[in-house]
């Protein structure tokens, strides 16, 4: 059982302690949004007021959160900073779009996602992790790693191999390259969009990003094409998520199904929001754990039971999940979620008008003072069954909440056991530097610097359950 008696706290950012000017402010957007965040954010339910860019209301209480994403979610929308930010490349994918368009797609897409449908995955997900890490060999020696570098490389390998059949040819290096571009040049907060400055202005991250932009959508878009030449040609297609994808049907209304424009933007929100996103998690929750001895051996204690041939194994790792979903509450992948209200309203006893920009971060809300014991600090204990039950659902939102909650949440959790667990039943995880490293928000949260760690061969356990 992992002590609890040597807690460790990550770095955090430095916070304001007077409001930011508006250059500042749009400084801050662009270079690093988590420090615009100050001391009263992390001490206050909300926060309301106007200013250069309008109405703001931050709500950081688990009553305003839901009455945002669940209660009165049909007043919200994403808004259109966001589709300027993402878009067009991810423009008619379940990320952006709004209204009856979302309401039909996510109808579609649904059914890919039950529960049965994602177990299914998990012996292909196994395979894929304990290849990844054989490939490391080592049993050769010590490595030191760029730990972003192969989360990265194994979610694009488990992504590749469970939704498309191995079918986006393996150039996971390319990928990687393309979406660190991305989302470090091309999806940050450009003052021209903040500002809602016509589209035919050039902003210089999209410029910087465009072969990048270029590179996904004609990979994908290929991959589209051939797959539906083959189910158009009566040929046996693989059963994965590409054949249903271009297969489903929106029984509910038209019996109508996406078309290619549809489909491609969707698998460029699922790699975004499924590859990406998980690994980050699995990266900061390995930098957690090289700083916390006494969770690792415990973690490895439940990696040297696991057999992804019981049916059951998911609750053989109860310490495995709650370190992972303490990883997503320190450093939640999604660190900000915005909405613009459509019409009036009151949340947490205060008016909103039309307009307003409503920011519910889950980089606030799952530090908040008012909602955590010790806060900063890492304690996957909070995660475990017997304390997971006085968690509030609107206090932790990694996947979101409401009608627009993650449709891969189960897909996403099940990945991140099963390869945290692979690549701990294997290896030991070292820190090589005091030097913590610093989040920064890029769409999704990463380390500023990539995180490097050393992976060494664990000693065969004697135990019956040994690898």
């Amino acid at each position: 059982m992992a002590d609890g008696s040597q807690t460790f706290r990550p770095w955090t950012p430095p916070r304001p302690t007077k409001p930011l000017g508006l250059v500042p402010f749009l400084w801050i957007s662009w270079r690093n949004p988590l420090l615009m965040w100050s001391d009263k954010h992390f001490q206050e339910p909300q926060l309301h007021g106007r200013g250069a860019l309008g109405e703001v209301l931050v709500v950081s209480h688990p009553e305003g959160v839901r009455h945002v994403l669940t209660e009165n979610a049909a007043n919200y929308e994403k808004g259109a900073l966001q589709r300027r930010v993402l878009g067009p490349m991810l423009a008619d994918g379940l990320l952006l779009t709004e209204g009856e368009v979302w309401r039909r797609a996510r109808r579609i897409l649904a059914p890919l996602f039950t529960p049965a449908r994602t177990l299914k995955m998990a012996a292909r997900m196994d395979e894929v992790c304990r290849a990844r890490v054989e490939a490391l060999h080592l049993e050769h020696g010590a490595r030191v790693l760029n730990i972003d570098s192969e989360m990265s490389g194994l979610t694009f390998d488990i992504l590749s191999a469970t939704l498309f059949s191995d079918e986006l040819d393996g150039d996971a290096k390319g990928f990687e390259a393309a979406l660190n571009t991305y989302l470090a040049v091309g999806a940050r907060i450009d003052p021209l969009d903040v500002f809602n400055a016509p589209s035919w202005i050039p902003r210089l991250g999209k410029t910087a990003s465009y072969r990048s932009a270029r590179y996904f959508e004609q990979r994908v878009g290929a991959l589209v094409t051939r797959r539906r030449a083959r189910i158009e040609a009566g040929e046996t297609a693989p059963d994965d998520l590409l054949t249903a994808l271009l297969t489903a049907r929106d029984e509910a209304e038209d019996g109508n199904g996406l078309d290619d424009r549809e489909v491609a933007a969707n698998i460029l929100t699922f790699i975004l929001a499924g590859h990406e996103t998980t690994a980050r998690t699995l990266g900061w929750a390995l930098h957690l754990i090289s700083r916390s001895p006494a969770v690792a051996e415990t973690l490895k204690a439940e990696a040297d039971a696991f057999d992804i041939a019981d049916p059951k194994w998911a609750d053989g790792l109860p310490w495995t999940r709650a370190v992972i979903e303490e990883a997503m509450r320190l450093f939640p992948p999604a660190p900000t979620l915005a909405r613009r209200s459509m019409g009036p309203d009151v949340v947490g006893g205060e008016a909103i008008g039309p307009g307003c920009a409503v920011l519910i971060s889950p980089w606030i809300l799952h530090r908040h003072e008012l909602l955590w014991d010790e806060p900063d600090a890492f304690r996957p204990e909070r995660f475990l069954p017997e304390n997971r039950k006085s968690v509030d659902r609107y206090a932790y939102i990694p996947f979101s909440a409401g009608p627009r909650v993650c449709i891969g949440a189960a897909f996403a959790m099940q990945e991140a056991m099963i390869a945290l667990t692979t690549l701990l039943k294997a290896a030991e995880v070292e820190a090589i530097s005091t030097v913590e490293p610093h989040p920064t928000h890029q769409v999704t949260l990463r380390s500023r610097l990539p995180i490097h760690l050393r992976l060494r061969a664990r000693r065969p356990s004697t135990g019956a359950a040994a690898a």
